[in-house]
């Protein structure tokens, strides 16, 4: 009897996994402004929901998750809201439908030995710049500042770093002279000590002042043709991410650090929580994307980027409300 009720269970455990929706999720970098990703993860939001989620984490940055769903080996990316407005110019359908960080959050910091001051732009000449990777935001964020200031890229060298605690020790080993970067980087620099910020984009204000206005960056993004043929796990994967957003509105960043997979948390844990705490502002609080904010990404993209320049954006088509006004009002646990 008992032989018969353990095959029993074990039928229903199998059962109940093959009645998962299978799903590909790819995050570019664990900075924090993808924190309510893995937040879902950690309360177990996607289970909830009936998925099975299959993650991988392009440590390098938002650019090889857009290049991994352009190709087809993932579903859906976690990545920066700018990347859908490039693969419009060139005429390729990927849409935001969950916004996860609604302002950049990236800091522009310098090491103990740099000598540019953001009051005189000419100073940046000469600088090896880090950035999480070419093609992502915080090439652009350094793309878009030498623009602005009648500078060229021909003036800097940008150099790849990846996030973390990989793009602090590329500063501390002054492998770079400037580091353009996210939280927990932000907060791990003054706190070791090894330099210090220069530019803040984490506050609304600090945003407006590099970019003009509000630069929303983290969504979860699909191309147009998964999400036709897909609504169902769109909707479950939007249920669950609205959800964590929600849940992180309510508690401390203690709270939210206890829930993360440890496979996100870098650095001493203290520090950790305080990269958290430092961050919070930057989240979305439902989900919604914001149909002004996003004007603001166009227009830094269309600075320096020829294709976006020359090619007629249809905004609407870069992102949808549908499923985020779809998600049921019950609260996560």
């Amino acid at each position: 009897m008992r032989k018969l009720m353990l095959a029993l269970a074990a039928t229903v455990v199998f059962a109940g996994s093959a009645l998962a929706d299978p799903v590909r999720i790819s995050v570019g970098s664990y900075n924090l402004n993808n924190l309510p990703f893995p937040v879902a993860q950690g309360l177990g939001l996607y289970e909830k929901e009936g998925l099975e989620v299959t993650v991988e984490n392009f440590a390098s940055g938002g650019s090889k998750t857009l290049q991994a769903l352009v190709a087809g080996s993932t579903d859906i990316a976690v990545g920066f809201y700018d990347h859908t407005i490039q693969m419009q110019s060139q005429k390729k359908a990927v849409v935001a439908f969950v916004q996860l960080a609604r302002n950049s959050g990236l800091v522009l910091a310098g090491g103990k030995n740099s000598t540019f001051d953001p009051a005189k732009p000419e100073t940046i000449k000469g600088a090896k710049i880090g950035i999480t990777s070419p093609g992502s935001s915080s090439d652009f964020f350094v793309r878009y500042y030498l623009q602005r200031h009648g500078l060229s890229a021909d003036d800097i060298s940008l150099i790849g770093v990846g996030s973390g605690s990989a793009a602090v020790a590329a500063l501390e080993q002054r492998k770079v002279d400037l580091l353009v970067n996210y939280d927990p980087a932000a907060t791990f620099i003054e706190a070791k000590g090894v330099g210090k910020i220069l530019i803040d984009g984490r506050s609304d204000d600090g945003a407006k002042a590099i970019y003009g206005g509000i630069y929303p960056t983290s969504v979860l993004y699909a191309t147009q043709s998964y999400i036709d043929k897909n609504p169902e796990t769109i909707q479950k994967v939007t249920n669950a991410t609205v959800k964590a957003l929600e849940w992180m509105n309510s508690h401390s960043a203690e709270e939210i650090v206890e829930k993360l997979p440890k496979e996100f948390i870098s650095g001493d844990r203290d520090t950790y929580v305080k990269a958290v705490e430092n961050a919070k502002a930057i989240f979305s609080k439902d989900g919604r994307i914001n149909e002004d904010d996003i004007k603001i990404p166009l227009a830094v993209l269309k600075s320096f980027n020829d294709k976006v320049a020359a090619a007629e954006i249809d905004l609407a088509k870069t992102y949808t409300n549908e499923f985020v006004g779809k998600v049921p009002n019950a609260p996560a646990n």
